[in-house]
């Protein structure tokens, strides 16, 4: 396999872009990613169907001078991690989404011994799956997508083949659920027997780029759940210890509710405005809402219209939709437009209560 890692730095930009030939079937793919530096890369192909040789080897050469022109430079402190064979064909397997837990509700469940707290993470949802030697990302949505190197590099040490959900961040990836380990399913069993499971398989191994997302119990998760939110955390999840692990999200409630102590959405843009700023929309059933503009900071790419977008802001305007005090967090392609809706919104009255 023919590949490179080249590198861009200019002011707050640092980003990173990959390309490789990969052999399949009787010809050869070309794939690439990309992203900030550190995060979780974008990934796509070049070629949608097998290619010979010296076409895949055009496209690659044309790919790195066109990166080369724009000041991207090869650099010896990166090493590539194959993209996915085809980041459109599904993988077949969906990740458990969770019902918000609502304010009035919190009190039942910290009370409730048979509920266990996690941490929530500010992170890119991922499931991380080992099959032989080879490594593979999973995205919120089912899709192939990259793993960041270091995460690889130390899920390929553990011997058996396993399938783990979790967040990435940066170049960390924070295991919070074991779905499969070696020949075993352990979706159906209970949220505790998974845990206890996946704790002793993190601990089976040297792994400094996979950190455990550790149970807090119910003895302890009023106090824990405080001095999170003291510290800044984005929320917690609470699992109930016999609940098997369901791909897709309930229509309400459920045995797995995620507490959020900062209010974010998604939302698709529609503009970009001036002074590094973007308007904002969300359906509402067959309508399309304003949802107000957010800056986009220095450190992130303006977004393009189309592009769906995460914000943490303080409250929504009932009257207008558009939300107060908005702070732009990135873009998000694991989330479709349709998830787009004003029914994620916390209105100003609800947050005066």
């Amino acid at each position: 396999m023919e590949s490179i890692t080249l590198y861009f730095r200019e002011g707050p930009s640092d980003k990173v872009y990959q390309a490789s030939i990969c052999p399949k079937d009787d010809g050869y793919h070309v794939h690439f990613a990309y992203g900030r530096r550190g995060t979780t890369l974008s990934t796509g192909s070049k070629t949608q169907t097998p290619v010979a040789y010296p076409n895949a080897k055009g496209i690659y050469d044309k790919l790195i001078r066109e990166k080369m022109t724009k000041g991207y430079k090869p650099g010896a402190d990166g090493v590539v991690t194959a993209p996915p064979e085809s980041q459109n064909q599904h993988t077949g397997i969906h990740c458990q989404l969770l019902n918000p837990l609502h304010e009035q509700q919190l009190a039942q469940v910290l009370l409730n011994p048979d509920y266990w707290m996690q941490e929530k993470i500010d992170g890119r949802r991922l499931l991380i799956k080992k099959e032989g030697g080879r490594i593979t990302g999973i995205n919120r949505l089912g899709f192939p997508t990259a793993v960041p190197e270091p995460i690889a590099r130390d899920a390929a040490k553990y011997p058996r083949d396993f399938l783990l959900d979790g967040e990435a961040v940066g170049d960390t990836f924070h295991a919070f659920d074991l779905l499969t380990i070696g020949p075993e399913d352990m979706r159906p069993l209970g949220f505790s027997v998974r845990y206890l499971r996946m704790r002793d398989m993190l601990n089976a191994f040297d792994h400094p780029h996979i950190r455990l997302v550790e149970v807090i119990f119910p003895s302890e998760t009023a106090g824990q759940l405080q001095r999170f939110k003291q510290e800044g955390k984005e929320g917690v999840v609470f699992k109930h210890k016999d609940a098997p692990y369901i791909a897709g999200r309930p229509n309400s409630g459920g045995s797995q509710l995620k507490y959020k102590f900062h209010e974010t959405a998604s939302f698709i843009v529609t503009k970009v405005n001036g002074k590094r700023s973007v308007s904002l929309i969300l359906f509402d059933g067959e309508k399309v809402r304003p949802a107000g503009n957010v800056t986009i900071p220095p450190n992130h790419d303006v977004p393009e219209p189309g592009t769906v977008v995460e914000c943490r802001y303080l409250y929504a305007f009932k009257e207008s939709g558009s939300i107060y005090q908005p702070v732009y967090l990135g873009a998000r392609p694991d989330i479709r437009a349709a998830e787009c809706t004003t029914a994620q919104l916390k209105y100003k009255a609800d947050a005066e209560v």
